[in-house]
């Protein structure tokens, strides 16, 4: 049997079954990666009094732990692109379980000596990275199994709203945290709630052994095994056969800046950045800003309630932008929906404080045209890029976000330590850079979201 012949078998191999069966897998394993990832900065003001950081040390750690989160996401990437979708996956759950365990350890590492105490929790939180870069991996993933399974452009209308429910495990993961914190902390503190968080995985690792490498990766990887033992002609015919360029053999962390690679990982990777920005101040930095009193001013006894809008609101805009991206193109879908975004909070900073309905509906459009284009986004990206490229190039996107969040703090820090207001900071770092993004978007290449990638 020739090797055209055995890459068909391969390719062939792969039902719908097996496409409905990754797809469940991955909502899961990212749904449980954000329940770790949210967790830690809902427990934050716990762990800090129990280990007797005051306000600034518990801000500085968070900081070095961002920026260790986006080390780690844009490590994993060339990593993926060489061992594969299937075990990155399971890497990045198993990652995300195991610093959840060592977070729980971090009151006995602290009680030897502080400064370890701290820079133990900085390395593990790192690591939680992993769980973060779930995203990027599913995105590589699912793109290149729904090219498979949704081949006909009637079913490929339909790959981003499928994905936009696999994206949704943020706002489901989200409210889980939110739930364990209260079910379980009067239990047994922060501790519990971390070890508890471990446990899903056991469950998806074991899933994850019915998981399926995807054809286009398998077939690359064929390519590479081909070329590496000298069968240049076969490689050649079965990269003509499949669409794949047998030329691109430079390492994945270069390739990603060469090329049509090039122009989405600048224009894609700058537009995420410049959002995360908005995101901390809107998002994660809500409610301060709208309960400060140089900000709405808005006493929000009820978190919960807020909890509520967010997640709702976030669960919706994931759904609409996947939907309204298989329609008119997903770089348009999120181009349109952050300019959306920036009308919505530039009109709720002018709203008169006191005008609680209002103040709170617009707030809420603000969120569901923020948050919601991400599900358009991640898919995107991996229309957007090579399989030799394709979870690197999505990872360090991914990564650009949490470089985002960094620079967006120290600017929202400066700005109020500077006596400006919660008014003003999130006009000019919160609202300004989402509207660039929304317009840097279009400079994008366009994919028509009728047709299927199959390189």
């Amino acid at each position: 049997m020739s090797i055209t012949q055995t890459r068909q078998v391969e390719s062939t191999d792969i039902t719908p079954q097996d496409v409905r069966l990754a797809t469940w897998i991955c909502f899961f394993a990212w749904t449980f990666a954000v329940y770790d990832f949210v967790l830690f900065g809902n427990l934050l003001p716990q762990l800090a009094s129990d280990l007797g950081w005051s306000a600034a040390q518990s801000t500085e750690v968070n900081t070095w732990v961002t920026a260790g989160t986006a080390l780690v996401a844009f490590a994993i990437g060339p990593v993926v692109d060489r061992i594969g979708r299937r075990k990155g996956i399971l890497v990045a759950v198993i990652g995300a379980a195991v610093a959840s365990l060592l977070t729980a350890m971090v009151g006995w590492v602290a009680g030897i000596t502080v400064g370890l105490g701290i820079v133990f929790l900085v390395l593990v939180r790192s690591l939680a990275g992993l769980g973060y870069a779930e995203q990027a991996i599913n995105a590589a993933y699912l793109n290149e199994m729904f090219a498979h399974s949704h081949a006909d452009p009637a079913r490929a209308r339909r790959r981003g709203l499928v994905y936009s429910l696999v994206q949704s495990g943020w706002p489901i993961g989200s409210v889980l945290a939110a739930g364990s914190v209260y079910l379980l902390f009067p239990v047994g503190g922060w501790q519990l709630c971390f070890i508890v968080a471990a446990v899903p995985a056991v469950f998806i690792v074991i899933a994850g052994r019915w998981l399926r490498e995807s054809p286009q990766f398998a077939r690359r990887r064929e390519i590479d095994h081909l070329l590496a033992e000298g069968k240049e002609v076969e490689a050649q015919r079965l990269g003509v056969q499949h669409g794949i360029d047998v030329t691109a053999q430079a390492s994945p962390l270069v390739s990603v800046f060469r090329g049509e690679s090039l122009r989405s990982t600048l224009t894609i990777g700058g537009a995420f950045l410049l959002n995360w920005l908005g995101v901390l101040a809107f998002s994660i930095l809500g409610t301060s800003l709208l309960s400060a009193p140089d900000g709405k001013d808005i006493a929000f006894d009820n978190a919960l309630l807020i909890l509520i809008i967010s997640n709702a609101t976030a669960f919706a805009g994931y759904l609409f932008h996947g939907w309204l991206g298989d329609r008119i193109g997903r770089r348009n879908a999120i181009g349109i929906g952050w300019i959306l975004c920036a009308v919505s909070f530039f009109t709720m900073l002018q709203v008169p404080n006191g005008d609680f309905p209002l103040i709170v509906a617009l707030y809420s459009a603000g969120l569901f045209f923020l948050i919601g284009p991400f599900s358009a986004l991640l898919f995107f990206t991996g229309e957007s890029f090579p399989v030799h490229t394709r979870a690197t190039g999505s990872s360090i996107i991914n990564a650009a976000g949490q470089v985002g969040a960094i620079i967006g703090g120290l600017l929202l820090t400066a700005t109020l330590t500077a006596g400006a207001g919660w008014v003003n900071a999130a006009m000019w770092w919160g609202v300004v850079p989402i509207l660039a993004s929304g317009l840097l978007i279009f400079a994008a290449r366009n994919v028509d979201p009728r047709t299927v990638r199959t390189d």
